[in-house]
């Protein structure tokens, strides 16, 4: 789901910070890094029982330690904090997108035990054509991508200079409503 956890992550974190100039292309890259993280070692490793690949960029603390090593290693109102902090806020709110509070094990590991919830094992194939298939799924991607092709307007990205100036900067300048 990787509009959802794009245009999700995007339109919630500039509603709830409030701030056009914020750096998208680590917040986009936050937002997906539980998966690109995880499924690897679930599919690819074939970590036991956990092909769905929700293990160790799935729980709060890998979250919250990418968040305290960014708090930590960048100088409080520099720009290299204002840079880098939107990838720790895009890894947390893909935990939102996911509602991984659901799978308590894997979201709060290693606090409940050091076992990850089990997933249905599947083959690869199989997970693919459910998610093309789930309502759920094609709902998220849909509801992402028309948010994503909404800022790609509002922001003028169609335009060269505004697109090589969001390459350079991150910035969309759009301004939230709200």
């Amino acid at each position: 789901m990787i509009l959802w956890h794009l245009g999700g992550t995007i339109a919630l974190v500039r509603y709830a910070f409030r701030d056009p100039n914020m750096d998208l292309r680590l917040l986009m890259v936050g937002a997906i890094l539980p998966d690109l993280i995880d499924k690897p070692l679930g599919r690819v490793f074939h970590v036991a029982g956990h092909e769905s690949g929700k293990l160790w960029g799935h729980t709060l603390l890998f979250s919250a330690v990418l968040m305290i090593l960014i708090l930590v290693i960048t100088k409080r109102g520099t720009s290299h904090r204002r840079t880098w902090f939107p990838l720790a806020v895009g890894s947390l709110f893909h935990l939102v997108l996911d509602a991984m509070w659901t799978l308590s094990e894997t979201f709060l590991w290693p606090f409940l035990g050091t076992d990850f919830t089990p997933a249905d094992p599947g083959n690869l194939g199989d997970s693919l054509i459910d998610g093309l298939t789930s309502p759920w799924v094609v709902a998220g991607e849909v509801v992402g991508l028309i948010y994503l092709i909404w800022l790609w307007r509002a922001a003028g990205l169609s335009d060269r200079v505004r697109r090589r100036a969001f390459q350079k900067t991150g910035s969309v300048g759009v301004p939230i409503g709200g």
